[in-house]
């Protein structure tokens, strides 16, 4: 396999690696490895493991920085519509990483190098690459650009839209102008930011507070919902 092959799927994946060596290991199956008699080469499987640790944790992190008032149990269930199999094999087939896999002569027979568990097995590897080869930053970039058109498959479950969407279906409902929310305050330091909105609905004004703009907004139509719940919605 040849040097400009693997700049041509260094351009693909969006990473330059440092030491080239370790990507070529990354793509390597053990099919392949196990015919090369004679030599020290190391298959890929070890870098496999690294690769599905390093995915749950980088994604598990964007979770938690994107739904930041969802509970531990949905944010497993949201990892893993993220990174499994499937989900891995459609980034793979993406970047055209089936290419460069080295297969021994009976995985190429079988047609391995589009094989789902092969071409996801190899994405973790070379994720564990990026990994050891430009640490944690490089690797939580890398993961966040190949995953962000991914991140439409989940949300936050229904209970933590529930005040957002039972105001929305009163208005639907009664034909009104729509809810309108805006933030009029932001304040603390980037890393423990308290954030206040204001929602306007029929002729409520509420103020909701929280660490995150959509628990602000929760907060605030929850406000508003009570209010019209006394009210008899209807006003």
């Amino acid at each position: 396999m040849g040097q400009i092959d693997l700049s041509e799927f260094e351009q693909n994946f969006l990473y330059k690696f440092n030491n080239i060596n370790i990507l070529e290991e990354a793509l390597s199956h053990s099919s392949f490895v196990n015919e090369q008699s004679g030599t020290d080469m190391k298959d890929n499987e070890r870098l496999e493991f690294l690769g599905d640790a390093v995915l749950d944790l980088v994604i598990g992190h964007i979770l938690m920085q994107r739904y930041p008032d969802t509970d531990e149990g949905n944010l497993s269930r949201m990892r893993s519509i993220l990174v499994n199999e499937s989900q891995l094999a459609t980034i793979a087939n993406k970047i055209e990483l089936g290419r460069y896999i080295k297969l021994g002569k009976g995985e190429i027979q079988t047609n391995g190098k589009e094989k789902r568990s092969i071409l996801a097995d190899t994405f973790e590897a070379v994720i564990a690459a990026v990994y050891l080869d430009g640490g944690f930053d490089a690797v939580f970039k890398i993961i966040d650009a190949h995953f962000s058109s991914l991140f439409h498959l989940v949300s936050a479950p229904a209970a933590d839209h529930d005040y957002k969407s039972r105001i929305q279906e009163l208005v639907q409902e009664t034909h009104n102008a729509a809810p309108v929310y805006m933030v009029i305050s932001a304040s603390g330091p980037d890393h423990d930011k308290t954030f206040k909105v204001q929602l306007k609905v029929y002729e409520v004004v509420v103020e909701g507070v929280g660490k995150s703009k959509k628990v602000a907004e929760q907060d605030a139509a929850k406000k508003a919902l009570e209010i019209l719940t006394k009210n008899g919605n209807n006003t």
